[in-house]
C-alpha cells in the first residue's frame, strides 16, 4: 500500500529509500535487501571501495568484545542497532561463554523484528525489540527490554557501527540517559567511521549517500569520537582502529581497513 507517497509493505518496509540495516546486510552478503539499497551501496563501493572488508571487520570487533565483556562477567546485553541477524550474532558468541546469558536487539527498522524473531524464537535468551536509538528512553523503558533486562544489575551495551549515526547536538542527550540507566560494572563498547587519515573526496563521497537515507552518517576525528566514551573507562588498548583491539588470531577479521575506531569501556 502507499503511505504518505511512499510505497510501503504491510510490515511497514519502506523499499523507495535505502536503509542501512539493510545496506549492512548486503555489505556481509546476506539477501534480506531491495535494489534500492544494493544500489547505495554501490555508490558506497565506489567512493571507499573497501567498505565490505570495514564491514567483516567490524563485525569481528562485535564478536572479540562481547567476548570480553561475558569473560569479565557480563550475562546480559543489549545490542543497539543490530541490524539483521547473520553469523556471529551477539546472542552465540555470549551464550557460548556463558550459558543462560541474555539479549535482546534492538532496531528500528521492521524488516529486523521480522526477522530476527523468526529467527530466535527457539532461543529463550533473546528478544527482538523496535526501538531507536535517538530515543534512549524508549530504548531502556521499553517494556520488553525490561522484561529481559535487570538494569540494577551490570550490562553490556554494544553500539556497533551506530554512534556514527548521531549528530553532534545528539551524543550528549542519548549517552547521557544510556549511561545513566546502567548500574556500576556495566559495559559499552562502541564502533565508528573516522576521517583519520583518509582522503576528504572518499568521506563527503559516502556521507552524501547516506544522506538519502533516513540516517545520515558522520565522519569524526579520535577525539571526537572518544567523547562518546565520556564517563566510562576505557579497557586497554584503549579507542583504536578495530584491527589493534585485542586481535584473535583464532577469529582473524579481514584485512585492516583503519577506516574504523573502537573501543570497550567500563563504568566505575
Amino acid at each position: 500500500m502507499r503511505s504518505g507517497g511512499l510505497c510501503v509493505t504491510n510490515a511497514g518496509i519502506d523499499t523507495t529509500r535505502p536503509h542501512v540495516a539493510r545496506m549492512y546486510d548486503f555489505y556481509l552478503g546476506g539477501k534480506d535487501n531491495f535494489a534500492v539499497d544494493r544500489e547505495a551501496v554501490a555508490a558506497v563501493e565506489a567512493a571507499m571501495p573497501e567498505v565490505r572488508r570495514l564491514a567483516v571487520e567490524n563485525r569481528a570487533f562485535l564478536r572479540r568484545a562481547v567476548r570480553f565483556m561475558a569473560g569479565n562477567g557480563i550475562r546480559q546485553f543489549i545490542d543497539i542497532g543490530a541490524g539483521l541477524p547473520t553469523a556471529g550474532n551477539t546472542h552465540e558468541v555470549a551464550q557460548a561463554v556463558t550459558p543462560g546469558a541474555r539479549v535482546v536487539y534492538v532496531d528500528n527498522d521492521p524488516i529486523v523484528l521480522a526477522h530476527g524473531r523468526a529467527l530466535l524464537a527457539a532461543n529463550a535468551g533473546t528478544t527482538v525489540v523496535t526501538a531507536d536509538l535517538r530515543e534512549p528512553g524508549e530504548v531502556v523503558g521499553h517494556p520488553e527490554v525490561r522484561e529481559f533486562i535487570d538494569f540494577t544489575q551490570p550490562v553490556g551495551v554494544l553500539l556497533i557501527a551506530m554512534t556514527h549515526f548521531l549528530r553532534d547536538d545528539e551524543r550528549e542527550p542519548v549517552m547521557n540517559v544510556l549511561r545513566g540507566s546502567l548500574a556500576p560494572g556495566s559495559y559499552l563498547a562502541a564502533t565508528h567511521v573516522t576521517v583519520d587519515n583518509h582522503s576528504g573526496a572518499a568521506v563527503e563521497g559516502v556521507e552524501a549517500v547516506y544522506r538519502k537515507t533516513p540516517t545520515p552518517i558522520f565522519f569524526r576525528r579520535h577525539d571526537e569520537i572518544a567523547r562518546f566514551f565520556d564517563g566510562f573507562e576505557l579497557a586497554p588498548p584503549g579507542l583504536v582502529t578495530v584491527d589493534r583491539w585485542r586481535p584473535d588470531h583464532q577469529d582473524p577479521a579481514s584485512e585492516p581497513t583503519r577506516w574504523l575506531y573502537g573501543g570497550v569501556g567500563r563504568l566505575s
